[in-house]
């Protein structure tokens, strides 16, 4: 494996743990670790542990998604640019095998009335 890509990953992981701990903080309809944080604030009427941590989660998300396209492009081997038609083209020269045929259906004989 590539170095660069092995860096990307741990980053990925890192923030996938980071963001799932964001997550967890976040207050979900008023009842989440966050919770005990917003009262402290409010006493001073400012409310803005819930707006950090909804910044953080979007931050963290946006990260992972950056670096895991970027990661996804240095992981592509290089060394192995084999073509597809290249194999195509070769192989429709090629003698085909013949598939036996279906026995033809012979109609059964039909009696004319006279």
């Amino acid at each position: 494996m590539n170095a660069v890509f092995t860096i990307l990953t741990v980053l990925i992981i890192l923030a996938s743990l980071l963001l799932i701990g964001a997550v967890l903080l976040q207050n979900g309809k008023g009842e989440g670790l966050a919770s005990n944080f917003v009262a402290g604030n409010q006493t001073f009427g400012v409310r803005q542990t819930a707006d950090i941590l909804e910044k953080i989660t979007w931050g963290l998300v946006v990260f992972i998604l950056v670096v895991s396209i970027i990661a996804s492009f240095s992981s592509a081997n290089k060394s192995n640019d084999a073509d597809i038609t290249n194999e195509i083209e070769n192989t429709e020269g090629a003698a085909q095998p013949e598939f036996p045929s279906a026995p033809i259906e012979q109609a059964a004989p039909t009696t004319e009335a006279e």
